[in-house]
């Protein structure tokens, strides 16, 4: 008997990993096709060898050199570090609140660092000065902070998750007001590219934007990669957790930062994007099968890269030479999965 049911625990572990390779296979081969399709496709087409010799030889005429490394191959960079650090920024958010509906953009996070940001902008564009990529973040880091200090507050007169989830949305939309009121009697015309960004883009994308959101993302990757023992304790309940010797209180504050950073990073380079904090968790989880951090945290951000990377190209493509903003495209795919999520949910009480 105990053979047995030794054999049925190693089949299990069998299955699980042959999951894991599969999934994390097809995740990869999708990125690879998705960046090809990127840039390939838009007003100039690029054949597969002419996107190869241009990326990894050098090679090519001067105008396919210029599309594919000054415009194209920035924007999928971005992308792809972008949708996966606002994945990622989701799945902490849903671990701290324990609730698989938290994520940046419903709780009015990525709506105040929105605000923050738009209102810093408006104050060094009136001024003549430039703005740095690092003060772009820091801006929307405490915007950030400053939405989920509301949110905190009100977790603690508010125990009910929907309650908090509505008072999450009421947030965001005082900080878009705030932020659409700004950018409404700021006429300017460099406001423009502000207004363009308020509406979430991944457009006008360059190697500088991508050196500091890679230094940024993925050192916060790698901390919240090196949490992944004290986040599994913390799901199964916050006793168990402080059992194991997590700090309760540090590891939530470190939780909240590590979000913020994320998103705010994201916020300041692309504007609000919505769902994709929320959906790309939950299709990870589904599809892997797991909820173990030390799978679902590289899930999620590989995730996150391939649906923004996707929304991108629809987005530039879909209407062309009109281009969508991320956010609506992000929106019709992610919406309805958690519309899902919410069904399933009550379904199941």
């Amino acid at each position: 008997m105990q053979k047995i049911n030794g054999n049925s625990f190693h089949n299990e572990i069998f299955r699980r990993r042959c999951r894991y390779i599969m999934v994390f296979g097809l995740l990869l081969i999708a990125f690879a096709v998705i960046t090809v399709l990127n840039i390939n496709t838009g007003s100039v087409n690029l054949s597969v060898s002419e996107i190869a010799d241009a990326i990894f030889q050098r090679e090519g005429n001067e105008t396919t050199m210029d599309i594919i490394w000054k415009i194209r191959l920035p924007r999928v960079i971005m992308a792809a570090l972008l949708g996966g650090a606002l994945s990622l920024s989701g799945f902490m958010l849903q671990t701290f609140f324990e609730n698989p509906i938290a994520g940046p953009f419903v709780l009015g996070i990525s709506s105040g660092a929105k605000m923050v940001v738009a209102l810093v902008m408006i104050f060094f564009l009136t001024k003549s000065m430039t703005l740095s990529s690092y003060s772009l973040i820091i801006a929307a880091f405490i915007g950030s902070l400053i939405a989920t200090g509301f949110i905190l507050l009100v977790s603690k007169k508010i125990r009910n998750m929907a309650a908090l989830l509505v008072a999450g949305v009421m947030i965001g939309n005082i900080c878009s007001a705030v932020t659409d009121f700004v950018v409404t009697f700021a006429s300017d015309s460099d406001i423009v590219n502000l207004h363009n960004w308020s509406l979430g883009s991944f457009s006008g994308m360059n190697w500088s934007n991508v050196q500091v959101a890679a230094t940024v993302i993925v050192t916060t990757v790698i901390i919240t990669f090196c949490m992944s023992k004290p986040i599994g304790a913390f799901q199964l309940g916050e006793n168990y957790a402080q059992s194991m010797g997590v700090n309760i209180k540090v590891f939530r504050a470190l939780l909240i930062l590590l979000s913020s950073v994320l998103s705010a990073c994201v916020t300041a380079f692309a504007g609000p994007i919505s769902f994709v904090g929320i959906a790309v968790p939950f299709i990870t989880r589904a599809c892997l099968g797991t909820a173990k951090p030390l799978i679902v945290i590289p899930g999620s951000f590989v995730t996150g890269a391939v649906f923004c990377m996707v929304c991108d190209l629809i987005a530039r493509t879909a209407f062309a030479p009109v281009e969508l903003s991320i956010s609506t495209v992000t929106s019709i795919f992610g919406a309805p999965i958690v519309i899902y999520m919410m069904i399933r949910k009550n379904s199941r009480l």
